[in-house]
């Protein structure tokens, strides 16, 4: 065997039935899918947000009237505009109001502050679609030089939500009692008041830049990731081609619609299936359980992280998800004792996806109706089988093609893949040479083209000079039944070079110590991957999307080192 082994695409005959033909799409895009679901069944419920719903073709009317206003005050094809947001009918509206005025949607995670001076004026964002509460407490200062900024009331739009997520309106002013402001309007009416509109809809080209979505910054500054139309519709598209689920399945939307996750396998995904979008606020496990009960849902994806609090949650029980035909993880490793965890608790297997902004989601998923094999070798989890439209390879550091079972960089390359990342020449070409993304990812592909993920590259850790991947320590650590959540970082050591450390959370009522924990990973990896320290936390910094933040948990222990470091010094 070749290390060209991966034109044959081996997860082909493995996917079997479900690698369906054509393997690549015809391009598309969002808004020639919504007419498709519009057409096929415009009078079912589309949207649903805590007992407010519209049709797909009260959808698309909304949309219209909001594309129409957008024109009317400024907003020209090619113009950037900006969706604040959590996951309400506002984004959604939004969304497609400005792919019919022709704009770019930049998609902007709700806990950024400081770091939106960086994307406005990277992206160039003409307008600014925000909910009235991030505007006054985080947005505001930077919005100064916007022309149209559009507030979004969620009391207008009647819902029968959790208290616990609406509370927080009723102490915050109207619309109308904020002092004026120009090309400040509210969103509510800027909608109604265009609804009779004989605006006719902008139709962009396939190839038309569609989504600027920024990287999470888990490494460092975020990059615009310019993503075309047929992009962005070539994903969402392939979400749909499993018999499981049909038109009129629930989708939940668990992760945040301002990630990639949430804004393509759910969000979009509905769209392009004519499925059911039960939008929910953001997420808070009781209120998300409460939701999947009265809602009886097919589906929903989001990361590991949000498993292991519902599971926490008090309210937690397997008639809660009798209703799901797919629950999928996704935005962060999933690790296997997790997936254990839910399946006794829930009766239900969790699937993963595995993908990037920079892929408009997901390459490689678990298909509904598989189980994700375990390397006899790490214990690591498949990520996923790559898409029949995908090409993915695994590279050596000179970036030749590796063998089946070696590991090496992840290097994806299809439609879904973006070619450039906004106003940053290098980084395309160092990450994205000849339209294949070079992921930073480490992984490897067995014979039957199963996909596994070991670690980010950056995350590596020399102890010793051996190589250390967190995520195989990360991954012992969850096999342990009083740990609720684990990150495993190499800390800077005079004797080894970097030592293994791990951050854990205990379940709810556990009792461990650092010893037996340290004890249980000798047990199951090499002496020199075991951690030497434990350290307890009460809860792992994380991104708005999920993802543990390494970075930060490394800092903060350097630090905390060096102080001791020097504490001790001064003691002498």
């Amino acid at each position: 065997m070749t290390n060209n082994w991966f034109e044959d695409r081996p997860w082909i005959t493995t996917l079997g039935d479900l690698a369906q033909e054509p393997y690549v799409l015809p391009d598309s895009t969002p808004l020639a899918d919504l007419a498709a679901t519009v057409d096929a069944r415009g009078d079912e419920e589309g949207i649903n947000y805590y007992g407010f719903t519209l049709t797909w073709a009260e959808f698309d009317r909304w949309s219209t009237a909001f594309a129409a206003f957008l024109s009317a005050h400024g907003i020209k094809p090619g113009d950037r505009v900006g969706i604040y947001d959590q996951n309400t009918p506002a984004f959604v509206i939004s969304t497609y109001g400005v792919w019919k005025a022709g704009g770019t949607v930049v998609p902007l995670n709700p806990m950024y502050r400081g770091e939106l001076e960086h994307i406005f004026a990277d992206s160039e964002v003409k307008g600014l679609i925000v909910s009235q509460a991030a505007y006054l407490d985080r947005v505001k200062d930077y919005t100064s030089d916007l022309p149209l900024v559009v507030l979004s009331d969620d009391r207008s739009f009647q819902t029968d939500g959790p208290d616990a997520i609406y509370a927080m309106f009723d102490k915050l002013p109207r619309f109308e009692d904020l002092p004026p402001a120009e090309g400040r309007f509210a969103f509510a009416e800027a909608v109604e008041d265009n609804l009779d509109t004989d605006f006719t809809p902008y139709s962009p080209a396939p190839s038309d830049l569609g989504l600027i979505a920024y990287t999470s910054g888990t490494s460092g500054r975020s990059k615009g990731a310019a993503a075309t139309h047929a992009n962005i519709s070539s994903n969402s598209r392939y979400c749909l081609r499993n018999p499981i689920l049909g038109p009129g399945d629930g989708y939940v939307s668990l992760a945040p619609l301002f990630h990639i996750t949430g804004f393509i396998c759910q969000f979009l995904a509905a769209v392009a299936g004519g499925a059911r979008l039960i939008l929910n606020y953001r997420f808070e496990p009781g209120s998300l359980i409460a939701l999947c009960d009265r809602q009886k849902p097919a589906y929903m994806a989001g990361p590991a992280t949000i498993y292991t609090a519902m599971m926490a949650h008090p309210d937690f029980s397997a008639e809660k998800f009798a209703s799901f035909k797919s629950l999928m993880s996704g935005g962060a490793p999933l690790p296997e004792g997790l997936v254990n965890k839910f399946e006794e608790r829930a009766d239900i297997y969790v699937g993963q996806g595995y993908g990037l902004s920079e892929t408009c989601a997901q390459v490689a998923t678990v298909p509904h109706g598989f189980q994700a094999p375990v390397d006899p070798d790490s214990g690591n989890l498949a990520c996923g089988l790559p898409q029949p439209d995908v090409m993915i390879r695994i590279l050596d550091d000179h970036g030749q093609p590796m063998g089946p079972g070696e590991v090496g960089e992840v290097a994806i390359s299809g439609p879904q893949v973006v070619s450039s990342y906004l106003n940053n020449p290098q980084a395309t070409a160092e990450q994205i040479p000849n339209g294949e993304l070079h992921t930073g990812d480490v992984g490897f592909m067995n014979e039957d083209g199963w996909l596994f993920i070991v670690d980010r590259k950056k995350d590596m850790i020399n102890a010793s000079g051996f190589k250390v991947w967190p995520r195989e320590v990360e991954d012992v650590l969850y096999m342990h039944p009083a740990i609720q959540e684990a990150a495993v970082v190499g800390i800077p050591d005079d004797y080894r070079g970097e030592d293994v450390s791990a951050f854990v959370t205990l379940q709810p009522g556990a009792e461990a110590t650092a010893e037996e924990i340290m004890s249980f990973c000798r047990q199951k990896l090499a002496s020199y991957k075991a951690p030497h320290q434990v350290t307890f936390i009460d809860q792992l910094p994380k991104t708005s999307s999920g993802k543990i933040l390494r970075r930060t948990i490394r800092a903060d222990a350097v630090e905390a080192a060096r102080a001791a470091k020097a504490a001790a010094g001064t003691a002498d």
